[in-house]
């Protein structure tokens, strides 16, 4: 049986915010809330952030919560690395739980998130726009804090896919 493309890209998003955590245990907490103009945040904040985003887009395609109690808002600025290496595996196991059935029907129309708070609108939309917005919303925060470690002279990491291909021997050099 063929792996849906989706599956891959949001398996790669996985790989790419789980090495992100491990290099960032290597710094310093005053590190951590290091921030740069044009980013979301400090490295922690957006690192939980991703985190938190990448659980509700699941929840909401899925229909169900990943576990009790779910990752809010309120929890960002307290979340340490471990706690979001926690959540990141709910996020893991969703991932594969969505995709359990084969390929997600881009089209099909979701309804009301069960994390959504009383006082905030209800909502449905195509299950393509929280699919793409998963993958995109990480890249662009995993490159924040790439940027940031950068501007603060230290190693980044290559998150790109193609690094994750050659790990998993999707991409290698061709024998003559």
């Amino acid at each position: 049986m063929s792996t849906p493309v989706t599956l891959r890209q949001l398996r790669h998003d996985v790989w790419a915010t789980e090495r992100l955590i491990a290099r960032c245990r290597a710094l310093t907490a005053e590190q951590l809330e290091l921030t740069s103009p044009g980013t979301y945040g400090s490295i922690r904040g957006t690192l939980a952030h991703i985190v938190s985003a990448d659980e509700g887009y699941l929840v909401r395609l899925l229909g169900a919560k990943l576990h009790e109690p779910p990752f809010r808002q309120a929890q960002l600025d307290t979340a340490t690395l471990d706690d979001l290496a926690t959540h990141l595996g709910h996020v893991k196991g969703g991932v594969e739980r969505l995709f359990a059935a084969g390929e997600v029907d881009g089209d099909r129309l979701i309804g009301d998130t069960p994390i959504r708070l009383p006082d905030q609108p209800r909502a449905e939309m195509n299950a393509w726009v929280p699919l793409t917005q998963f993958v995109h919303h990480g890249s662009d925060h995993r490159a924040q804090v790439n940027a940031i470690l950068t501007a603060n002279g230290l190693e980044p990491l290559d998150l790109q896919v193609w690094p994750w291909a050659m790990e998993l021997g999707a991409t290698r050099q061709a024998k003559a």
